[in-house]
């Protein structure tokens, strides 16, 4: 099919739920503007819910002016950058929402990282201030020294909390390793007591849409982190592209589950800057491990959850999920990482929820496919464009010449949520974005007759064992139907006579044992023979991502 052929004919359309559209009368609201709609539209409905305590979308709107003076008075002015190295707090909300109103540009960080990431993050993005949590002030000190970095504002876990547990945090967070002293020093400043000592500043910037709103450091998963140059454009797009593909979705209603981390994409455009939009309350969990997200979901009841598969897997062997009320969600969406059949199916049968597979990344903001809510899910499919988004499946071969329907090649995405580039690298700019906007995912992927698209593996995941393409996600699959797996991760490794062959690393639900050709044996008779692993590792757990995205990288090492 010819370039015109498939990126014009947008065959997917016929599957489009009813009241989504083809294409979006984009309206030019910048991410700060729906925070101000929702604060006008629904002025005392809870915005966020941290442990309990609550705040209202006038207060929100009213933290978020009062932070802009707060980054004014220190000294931030249009186009500079601002690192946030928070979990899901109020803080990194109000601040996010601060910068960007000021037409500074956000720097989202993950708290996890080691210092070597951060320095290089800190200073590839020039950042000249960070907003951090107590416990990592030291660590910041001592890397302020080698970057441009002057001031540093920090947040506690206990800072916004009901009355009952604000008492008694003092008394078990530095036991439990929740919360520090934090020695006085220059151009240090406790983020809740700038805020109680200043008033709102609601003077005007002048923002373009095209202009960077935030950079966006990829997972470096595969290799060394990019950072992402977002525009307001791409960002508000986003959330009108998500919100025109849930047109039952009710304003004002809807309770959101906080969990994907807002410092990655994901969490940030579809649980963040969705739910504000929305006018949504928002259940912030700030470390989303199975157990939290049982007693967020039990104890708040949100009706919608965004997560990823490892937190799925999670929440559905621990323990305490015979006792855990998951009813009150309505729907997921799911994305990051492809999501085992049998998870959907374990899932959906505890809850009543509908699971919507969906696909992205860093580079469009992130979300660019998701099956319909209402319409017809294929399981193992990543969905259907969403409205104004183009896609081509194009050769590995040539790069350049569209494959057959239900051929494999690489998906090649354009779209207005497609990013600026990368900063500071024009040559991989070049390489992942054409002159007229296609994006180079890295994927391979295919389409059926319906315009329903699924990914085959990641291209630099790809193995090539005696002459045949194996897709690690095909042994997965596999792997996931044995009774015995949690979670499984196929990566190649050098063949005397294959060149590449697969192996396999295995983490055994609780309790279980399996022994190596146990495993062979059953991958034997569901795979064709070329396919066959020959090495298995069966390990405690798997390294991952902040988003729980296998690093398959470490694997390989």
């Amino acid at each position: 099919m010819s370039e015109q052929g498939q990126s014009k004919e947008k065959v997917w359309i016929n599957a489009y739920e009813s009241g989504v559209p083809e294409t979006i009368d984009f309206k030019e609201v910048l991410i700060p503007g729906y925070l101000e709609q929702s604060a006008r539209d629904f002025p005392e409905k809870t915005a966020l819910v941290f442990e309990g305590y609550k705040i209202t979308f006038t207060e929100l709107n009213d933290m978020v002016d009062t932070f802009v003076g707060v980054l004014r008075q220190l000294g931030i002015k249009k186009g500079n950058s601002v690192s946030i190295l928070l979990p899901n707090l109020i803080p990194c909300v109000v601040a996010y929402y601060a910068i960007l109103k000021m037409g500074a540009i956000a720097v989202m960080n993950n708290p996890l990282y080691s210092d070597r990431e951060l320095l290089y993050q800190f200073n590839d993005s020039g950042s000249t201030m960070v907003i951090t949590l107590d416990l990592l002030v030291e660590r910041m000190k001592a890397l302020r020294a080698k970057t441009q970095i002057k001031n540093i504002i920090y947040a506690s876990l206990g800072d916004y909390l009901p009355f009952a547990k604000r008492l008694l945090f003092p008394l078990v967070a530095k036991k439990r390793k929740l919360a520090t002293d934090v020695q006085p020093g220059p151009d240090l400043y406790s983020f809740k007591e700038l805020l109680d000592k200043n008033e709102p500043d609601r003077t005007g910037v002048e923002i373009d849409f095209d202009d960077v709103a935030m950079y966006q450091y990829t997972g470096g998963t595969t290799g060394v982190s990019k950072g992402v140059m977002l525009t307001h454009r791409n960002l508000s797009y986003q959330v009108q592209q998500i919100k025109a593909w849930f047109p039952t979705f009710r304003m004002g209603t809807d309770i959101m589950l906080g969990a994907l981390p807002f410092f990655h994409v994901f969490g940030l455009s579809v649980s963040m800057n969705f739910a504000i939009a929305m006018g949504w309350a928002n259940i912030l969990v700030p470390k989303p491990q199975p157990e939290p997200l049982l007693e967020a979901i039990s104890r708040f009841k949100p009706t919608f959850a965004p997560l990823v598969p490892t937190m799925y897997i999670g929440m559905l062997n621990h323990p305490n999920i015979g006792t855990s009320d998951l009813t009150s969600i309505e729907g997921c969406f799911s994305g990051s990482a492809p999501l085992p059949v049998e998870i959907i199916n374990d899932f959906e049968k505890m809850t009543g929820a509908v699971i919507v597979e969906g696909f992205g990344l860093t580079e469009s903001s992130p979300v660019t496919h998701v099956n319909p809510f209402q319409g017809t899910r294929k399981p193992g499919s990543i969905g259907l464009p969403l409205p104004n988004v183009e896609c081509r499946i194009v050769s590995m071969d040539d790069g350049v010449t569209d494959v057959e329907q239900g051929k494999p090649g690489e998906l090649f995405i354009r779209g207005p949520q497609v990013m600026k580039g990368y900063l500071n690298r024009p040559d991989e700019t070049r390489k992942t974005l054409t002159d007229d906007g296609w994006l180079h995912t890295g994927d391979v992927a295919t389409m059926d007759a319906d315009g329903y698209f699924y990914i085959v593996d990641r291209i630099k995941d790809m193995i090539i064992s005696g002459g045949y393409n194996v897709y690690p996600r095909d042994i997965e699959e596999v792997l996931y139907e044995h009774p015995k797996v949690q979670e499984a991760c196929c990566v190649g490794i050098p063949h005397p006579k294959r060149g590449e062959a697969a192996k396999v690393f295995i983490v055994l639900k609780s309790g279980e044992t399996a022994t190596r050709d146990e495993i062979l044996d059953f991958c034997s008779t569901r795979l064709a023979k070329y396919k066959w692993p020959v090495e298995v590792e069966i390990r405690s757990d798997l390294p991952k991502s902040a988003v729980g995205k296998v690093l398959k990288k470490d694997l390989r090492k």
